[in-house]
């Protein structure tokens, strides 16, 4: 696949999946607020969009500054994890825009993709299945493979150089996609060319430096090949 603005044919498509082919990330958003509301918390609305893409530390930093003890802690996520899968079984995850159009084009263009993720192996599973798009990927990678294997999460680039090697398709060959700045870092620190299509944040300055481009969905994507 050649694509305008990059010099190297694309002969492979390794894509995040939350936010970026799922409006999961707003539905988990959504969930936080009301578990939080739930709980009595004392947590701003926006705190989850301080959170997306965000590294482990930073997690830990946000369950010690407004949970006061494990067991608090763990009926907060379990309540979102509950609240995201009912309204998921109702019809509410969806696909982002053009992301149908995208996986349709990529599939006529033999070209292998895969998802390369920082959740868990069943909820990629039930998200993929759920939405209809689990059989146009080779593989996925996830947070359970990257302790299996003591791998560093993103932004290090362990996860995606990984993936590029199962693909058996050199580096420069290669595009990426994510919607977060942590994904994006990842991706570029791998050697990899990578798109950013953002979702619940807009890219930052140091967002534009990374990517080869920044797109509103994936049909202003598709008008560059």
């Amino acid at each position: 696949m050649r694509v305008k603005g990059i010099d190297k044919e694309i002969t492979g498509i390794l894509f995040d999946m939350d936010g970026l082919l799922i409006n999961s990330e707003n539905l988990y958003w959504q969930a936080n607020i009301q578990a939080a509301r739930e709980a009595g918390l004392n947590m701003p609305d926006d705190t989850y969009l301080k959170l997306v893409g965000s590294t482990t530390n930073d997690m830990q930093d946000f369950y010690h500054r407004y949970f006061k003890n494990q067991d608090q802690k763990q009926q907060f996520i379990d309540r979102t994890n509950e609240l995201v899968k009912q309204w998921s079984e109702a019809g509410q995850l969806k696909l982002r825009s053009g992301v149908q159009a995208a996986l349709d084009t990529f599939q006529k263009l033999g070209l292998p993709m895969a998802v390369v993720s920082s959740n868990d192996e069943a909820v990629i599973e039930y998200d993929l299945w759920q939405t209809g798009i689990r059989n146009y990927f080779k593989f996925h990678l996830n947070y359970d493979d990257v302790k299996r294997e003591q791998l560093k999460p993103k932004p290090a680039p362990d996860i995606y150089l990984w993936a590029a090697k199962k693909l058996q398709i050199p580096k420069e060959n290669i595009l990426a996609f994510e919607d977060s700045g942590t994904g994006l870092a990842a991706a570029k620190n791998a050697g990899l060319k990578c798109v950013m299509v953002p979702d619940l944040l807009p890219a930052t300055e140091v967002d534009q430096k990374n990517a080869v481009f920044i797109c509103d969905d994936f049909f202003k994507f598709l008008q560059k090949i």
